[in-house]
Order: structure tokens, then C-alpha cells, then sequence
């Protein structure tokens, strides 16, 4: 079973549109049209059971149409979609509430996207409501390549959130891009072996070998396979992990064993 733990799709009436703005803005190439059918065509070209959606609400008022949209279709044809908060939202509690009722894993953050810092007052909030109600929450870390001149999720900022929400938010934390996207040797001085789990989206291309470093120091237990389609094409991520020589073991858990753990939790079975 091969499970993508991080992709992003859009509303196909705006997909081509923004697409091509964070493809301008970010000066990246994107592997797929960014709709949820060109994900579902793209796993099935690549053997890909399942993909997890993870949508980002980049204005308050964003919060509740997506959940509502990630409700009704989690589940169904090999989707499985975390919800949506954003740190200025008016109720707080009530999003988280409606997301654990609604049976989806967790909550995805882009501090980017949402003008904070993961260490601001409000965003440590989320985290900590999240994690008592037994939610993962998934944030972008390491540096955005719409904003790289301005890091709003540090590794010396996950020390700090992991320090202050102490036993209340271990291994509920997952951070994308190995911890830090082009942050990896602070990643492997600072937070490898720490009790987060990390994807691979978007990183393993970009410093391969140091990709295999850091998986090696943090674990493949605490590692989840992930592409960041369509900023990464699905068949050529899941080659090129398998080619990194790990072993069957490890390729079964950063694959799908460690993500079913997550989402069972949740009571997501698959």
C-alpha cells in the first residue's frame, strides 16, 4: 500500500487560475492541473492507494466551506482530506469541534499563507486545542518559495512550541519537507529525534542525500511518504525513495504503516 500523505487540490473553477499564480510567484513548475481529478488520474498512473488533501485557508472566512467540502468527501475514492483553520478565525473551538465530529485526522497549517509565525500566541492555541482533542496538526515548515526571504516556521520555533506544549502535543505534530524545506542541516542539528513525525513532500529531489541523512537520524517510524502534488509528480517521488536503499521494513512504514497509525486514530481505517 502506497500512501501520499500531502497533496493539494483546487476548485475546478478556480484550479488553472491559481495554479498559475503559485507557479509565478513561487517560480516553480507544477506536475498536474491541480483539480481532484488530475490527482485521482495521477494515482492511478503511479499505484497510489490513497492521498491525503491537505487545504489551507488562507482568509477566515475560508474555514467553514472547506471543512464542510472535507467532511462530505473525506473517505471516498482513496481521499482522505485533513481540515482547515486559520489563526484569525472568530471561533476556534467550534472549527476544531466540527472537524474531530466530522471524523477527519487532523488540521493543516501554512504559516506563510496566514501571515503568522508558528510560534505566535494564536497558533499555539490551535495546536494545543487540536492535540486534546486527538487531532494531528500538519503545518509547512522550513522555507516557502513564495516567501523566501521571510521563514514563518523555523526549527528553533518548533523547539519552542514543542517546549511550551510539552506532553500535551508530542507526536501529534507532523511537519512537512523533512522538518524544514531547504533548512536541512538545521533540521538534522535540531529537531531529528524529537518527538514530531516529518514528510517528505517536495524535498526528496532537492537534496537527496541529505534526505536520506535526515531520515536516517529522525527514524522511519516517525517518517510519512508524501509528494506536495501537483508541486511534485507522485510515479517519480515513490521511485526515487524506493531507490534510496532503505529497507523493506522501512519502505513498508514511511510508505503506509506509519500513516495508517495516524489515521486510525481517527477512526480512519484502511
Amino acid at each position: 500500500m502506497i500512501i501520499d500523505f500531502h497533496t493539494h487540490t483546487f476548485p475546478d473553477k478556480i484550479a488553472e487560475k491559481t495554479i498559475a499564480y503559485l507557479a509565478e510567484k513561487g517560480n516553480v513548475k507544477p506536475f498536474r492541473e491541480g483539480t481532484l481529478s488530475s490527482l485521482k488520474e495521477s494515482m492511478k498512473k503511479s499505484g497510489v492507494n490513497y492521498s491525503v488533501i491537505l487545504p489551507v485557508a488562507t482568509v477566515p472566512k475560508q474555514v467553514e466551506s472547506i471543512n464542510h467540502l472535507a467532511a462530505e468527501l473525506n473517505g471516498k475514492d482513496g481521499i482522505i482530506y485533513a481540515g482547515a483553520i486559520h489563526p484569525d478565525y472568530d471561533d476556534i473551538d467550534g472549527a476544531l469541534d466540527f472537524i474531530k465530529n466530522a471524523g477527519l485526522f487532523g488540521i493543516k497549517l501554512h504559516p506563510d499563507y496566514q501571515d503568522v509565525y508558528f510560534n505566535d500566541p494564536r497558533v499555539l492555541g490551535i495546536i494545543e486545542g487540536a492535540a486534546k482533542r486527538g487531532l494531528y496538526v500538519i503545518t509547512h515548515a522550513g522555507i516557502d518559495v513564495g516567501y523566501p526571504n521571510d521563514v514563518h516556521c523555523t526549527p528553533d520555533m518548533v523547539l519552542e512550541v514543542l517546549k511550551k506544549l510539552k506532553g500535551i502535543v508530542d507526536n501529534k505534530l507532523i511537519l512537512a519537507h523533512l522538518g524544514g524545506c531547504d533548512l536541512p542541516d538545521e533540521v538534522l542539528e535540531k529537531l531529528c529525534g524529537k518527538p514530531v513525525y516529518m514528510d517528505t513532500a517536495v524535498v526528496l529531489d532537492r537534496y537527496p542525500e541529505k534526505s536520506v541523512e535526515i531520515i536516517k537520524a529522525h527514524g522511519a517510524d516517525k517518517i510519512l511518504f508524501a509528494t506536495d502534488s501537483p508541486w511534485a509528480d507522485q510515479k517519480a517521488f515513490i521511485e526515487l525513495l524506493k531507490s534510496f536503499g532503505f529497507s523493506e521494513r522501512e519502505n513498508e512504514m514511511m510508505f503506509s504503516e506509519n500513516a495508517r497509525k495516524i489515521l486510525s486514530n481517527a477512526g480512519i481505517t484502511l
